[in-house]
C-alpha cells in the first residue's frame, strides 16, 4: 500500500490533536471536591509583615478559581497598598483590630467582621492593633470575572 501526501498529513494532524489533548488534560488542575483544612494543620510561612496560611487555589464544579487563605498581619503595617483585581473576595477577621478601605472609606473593624471587596473596588487592609491581627481570604472567578 502507497502512502500519499494526503495519508501523512492527516496521521500528522491526528497525533498534533492526539498530543494536544492529552497535554491539555495534564495541564489541567483537578477540580476541588469535599475538602477540610484543619488550622492545626495548617503550615504558616513567614512574610515581610507576618506570616501566610496558603490553602488552596484550583477550580471547583462551579468557579473557574477558588483562592483561600489566612494571613496574619503584624501590629501597624499594611498587608499592601490600596489596589484592585477583578474578581471578587470575602475577608473574615478572626483576630485582632484592622481598617480596611471598602468603599471608598476606612472602617475599624473587630474579630467575626466580614468584608466583601466587589470587582476592581479599590480596598486595603492595615492592621491598627498592638497585637497580630489573623484573618481569612476567600477569592474566587467565575466565567462572569471581568478580565484584568
Amino acid at each position: 500500500m502507497r502512502v500519499t501526501p494526503r495519508d501523512a498529513i492527516i496521521v500528522g494532524i491526528a497525533a498534533l490533536s492526539g498530543w494536544a489533548i492529552a497535554a491539555s488534560a495534564q495541564t489541567a488542575p483537578a477540580k476541588l471536591g469535599p475538602a477540610v483544612f484543619d488550622w492545626a494543620r495548617m503550615e504558616a510561612k513567614t512574610t515581610d509583615v507576618g506570616a501566610i496560611r496558603n490553602l488552596v487555589r484550583q477550580p471547583t464544579a462551579t468557579l473557574d478559581e477558588l483562592e483561600m487563605h489566612v494571613t496574619t498581619l503584624n501590629p501597624g503595617l499594611a498587608s499592601h497598598a490600596p489596589h484592585t483585581h477583578p474578581n471578587e473576595e470575602l475577608v473574615i477577621v478572626r483576630e485582632g483590630i484592622v481598617e480596611v478601605l471598602n468603599g471608598g472609606t476606612w472602617k475599624r473593624l473587630g474579630p467575626g467582621s466580614v468584608i466583601f471587596n466587589a470587582s476592581n473596588s479599590p480596598h486595603a487592609l492595615r492592621n491598627v492593633g498592638a497585637t497580630p491581627a489573623t484573618y481569612h481570604v476567600i477569592n474566587w472567578k467565575t466565567p462572569a470575572t471581568p478580565a484584568n
